[in-house]
């Protein structure tokens, strides 16, 4: 008798939206749901100008439920009763404030309008300050430098730095606050409706990359450094976690509550989560020494490596390197931009400011046609843009950017730094910009790149996933151009959620490992971008503008640093 196929969900938080995609132990997708948060849609509880960006976790939850009814509802009763796994991926590091429950403040009444008491989301630059504290600490201090296994630089996106710079700027939130917990470790432990903290399953991915867990520092920074650092620290590490586990592992089965709501059983394994490139990297079929891109609104560039070839060769002034990350029995390392698409939406809002307004104002125009010509021009002008782009002949044109638009993640976190355009002149229309800042995001994942090749690590090829990788040729051949490498692209629309579905397979048994997983449930790639030898060896010589501008940024910041200091 044939055996009944069994099904599995994988959500994906991202920062404008959550997905959830229904798959079998196949990899065929059934369904997916698709919700935008409403209240991060409204620009609420940021601050753009002061590098804050927070999220409520009722845009959370909302999306959560929303996505997993859109899913179940698409498919029949059989297929919902056969649904044994559930993983979950978030952006990160995304940290909050909770109380003992694992409640997030907040939810709490007294907190709800309070965005400290919200998830920092991972591109709120607020701790610079405080990041810095931190990697001057590890590098002084008389005990361990707890900064090695991720680059030599703590960066102000991570789990420490955010939690200093809340307890120290918020009372209520310093008195409130029991323990922090990650975005993707809050979801899993919400579905199986635990009510104690201690019992929380943290992400080896998020504490290895974020939050300076490691096995030879028995787990997190010691008390003696987090004092050290700040009294305000005292007492947090007991309660926050020792262990850390790796997403084939389960995090507990689906509540009563969620089963009820879902309709599922209360024996759906639920897996640790991971963030979310992590996962993506395994949806799209990651192979050792492949650069696996997640490009998005930022980028997150992901590598495996067997442990006995990488052993103890620290990649500096990248995002980490942790046992078990990505594939469990092997080295995860991470790097990536600060933004990517982000800079093309910055260009967008530059040029499409001005011309709402004055379509809004217009006395020509219904409201009607108003609303549709925007509409129009919102959905057409990048596309349009990146044709004009593409249609330049020269390479050169003689303007050089900067992807500096929301600081440096990788190489060399250094979220001070800024964007800029030089070599303007009165022909410098908006397609020759708009190249310029597309070559400029290449330029970036080429130092990436050559950070990777200048410290022994070897790389074989480049896989591009995520919205930009699927959605804009222009911006992929330019990539493949500069990086003078192939580039094939994962067929899959939701390569992240794809990746989360693998684990909840393997959590639930239905495979013995997470690469025999990716290898039933991948669904290949599409697209190859090969170079175009004339364009790649002009960009070698683009590449060393671009360097040459950003060291001169560099220093510029820097020596305003020191006059600051001098100031003081």
């Amino acid at each position: 008798m044939k055996s009944e196929k069994k099904f599995v969900i994988g959500i994906d938080y991202g920062t404008d939206s959550v997905r959830s995609v229904l798959l079998d132990s196949e990899g065929k997708q059934l369904a997916q749901g698709v919700h935008n948060y409403r209240r991060w849609s409204e620009g609420l509880y940021c601050n753009a100008s002061e590098n804050r960006f927070r999220q409520h976790p009722l845009d959370y939850l909302e999306g959560l439920e929303a996505t997993l009814k859109e899913v179940l509802e698409k498919v029949p009763q059989s297929v919902a009763r056969q649904v044994k796994g559930i993983a979950v991926d978030t952006t990160g590091s995304t940290p909050v404030a909770v109380d003992k429950t694992g409640t997030p403040l907040a939810l709490l009444d007294e907190h709800a309008e309070n965005p400290n008491a919200m998830f920092v989301l991972w591109k709120d630059h607020t701790a610079v300050k405080e990041a810095q504290e931190i990697t001057d600490l590890a590098k002084s201090w008389d005990g361990p430098d707890y900064t090695k296994y991720v680059g030599g630089i703590y960066s102000s996106e991570w789990f420490w730095a955010k939690i200093l710079h809340t307890l120290r700027n918020d009372s209520a939130i310093r008195e409130a606050a029991y323990s922090w917990v990650e975005l993707c470790d809050w979801i899993p432990y919400e579905l199986t409706g635990e009510q104690n903290v201690h019992n929380m399953k943290r992400s080896r991915c998020a504490a290895g990359h974020k939050a300076l867990w490691h096995e030879e520092f028995d787990g997190l920074p010691s008390e003696e450094f987090l004092i050290e650092l700040d009294p305000k620290l005292a007492g947090l590490r007991d309660r926050l976690f020792t262990q850390s586990y790796t997403s084939d592992e389960p995090a507990g089965t689906l509540s009563q509550k969620w089963a009820l709501k879902l309709g599922l059983s209360e024996d759906v394994v639920i897996a640790v989560g991971a963030f979310d490139a992590h996962m993506g990297a395994v949806g799209g079929e990651i192979e050792p020494y492949y650069l696996s891109r997640v490009m998005g609104t930022s980028t997150c560039d992901i590598m495996v490596a067997p442990y006995e070839e990488l052993q103890d060769n620290l990649v500096q002034g990248i995002c980490g390197q942790v046992d078990g990350s990505v594939i469990p029995g092997m080295i995860g390392l991470e790097a990536g931009q600060s933004a990517f698409g982000d800079v093309y939406a910055w260009y967008k809002k530059v040029l499409f400011g001005p011309y709402k307004e004055l379509i809004n104002s217009s006395d020509l125009l219904s409201e009607v046609q108003k609303e549709d010509l925007l509409a129009e021009a919102d959905a057409k002008l990048i596309t349009q843009l990146s044709e004009q782009a593409a249609a330049i002949d020269d390479v050169d044109t003689g303007i050089v950017a900067l992807d500096w638009l929301n600081g440096r993640r990788t190489p060399d976190a250094n979220q001070l730094l800024k964007g800029a355009i030089e070599g303007l002149d009165l022909a410098s229309d908006s397609p020759r910009i708009f190249k310029a800042l597309v070559e400029a995001t290449c330029f970036g994942a080429k130092a990436i790149v050559e950070r990777f090749q200048d410290e022994g690590v070897r790389i074989e090829g480049i896989i591009g996933l995520g919205g930009v990788a699927k959605k804009s040729p222009y911006v992929m051949q330019t990539l493949a151009n500069v990086l003078d490498m192939p580039i094939k692209i994962a067929k899959s629309d939701q390569i992240c959620a794809r990746g989360a579905a693998m684990f909840a397979a393997t959590a639930a048994g239905l495979f013995e490992d997470v690469s025999a997983a990716k290898e039933s449930m991948g669904n290949g790639f599409g697209t190859i971008y090969q170079p175009e030898a004339d364009k790649a060896s002009q960009y070698r010589e683009l590449y060393q503008k671009y360097k040459s501008l950003g060291q001169t940024i560099e220093q510029r910041i820097e020596d305003q640093q020191q006059q600051e200091k001098v100031s003081k």
